[in-house]
Order: C-alpha cells, then sequence, then structure tokens
C-alpha cells in the first residue's frame, strides 16, 4: 500500500490548543521527490499555513478503500494520469 498523509490546516485558539482541522489528503511520487496533494477544502484563515502528516490507516479503513483510492496512478512527471489530458 501507498504511503499515505494527511492535509491539515491549523486553525489557531487562543484559550485553546490549535485545532487542527484535515482538508485533504497526499500521496509521495513514486521516485520520492513529490507529492500528489488532494485538498478538499482550502486554508482560508490565519497564514494559510497547511501540514502534511504520515497517516497510519486503521484496520478497518483499509477494508474500506477500493484499491484504486489507496495508490494513485502517475505518470512519469509524478502527474496523475486519471486527470491528465489525452491525445487522440
Amino acid at each position: 500500500m501507498a504511503k499515505m498523509y494527511r492535509v491539515y490546516s491549523i486553525i489557531e485558539r487562543r484559550k485553546n490548543d490549535d485545532y487542527w482541522l484535515n482538508i485533504g489528503v497526499a500521496f509521495p511520487h513514486e521516485d520520492g521527490k513529490g507529492f500528489n496533494v488532494m485538498l478538499q477544502a482550502l486554508p482560508l484563515h490565519g497564514n494559510g499555513k497547511i501540514v502534511l502528516r504520515e497517516h497510519e490507516a486503521k484496520e478497518h479503513e483499509t477494508a474500506e478503500l477500493p484499491a484504486e483510492d489507496t495508490r494513485a496512478s502517475r505518470s512519469r512527471n509524478g502527474d496523475d494520469e486519471r486527470n491528465a489530458p489525452r491525445s487522440s
């Protein structure tokens, strides 16, 4: 299974701990020189800082995910081939 990272936007709170809002996932390229980042939201507060943290899937999470969701199909330049323009 490909390594997966969670993408968080950190919301600073004055009298509480900072809140880590999960806004997406990231998958490293096979050559280790970059990431595909898929965001479900954009950080609109604070300085726009995002954090990537390695995600270790729980046993019940891996059983629910289809195989294509756990490993991205990438071209040589690291782009997701499923979203790449096709030539005729």
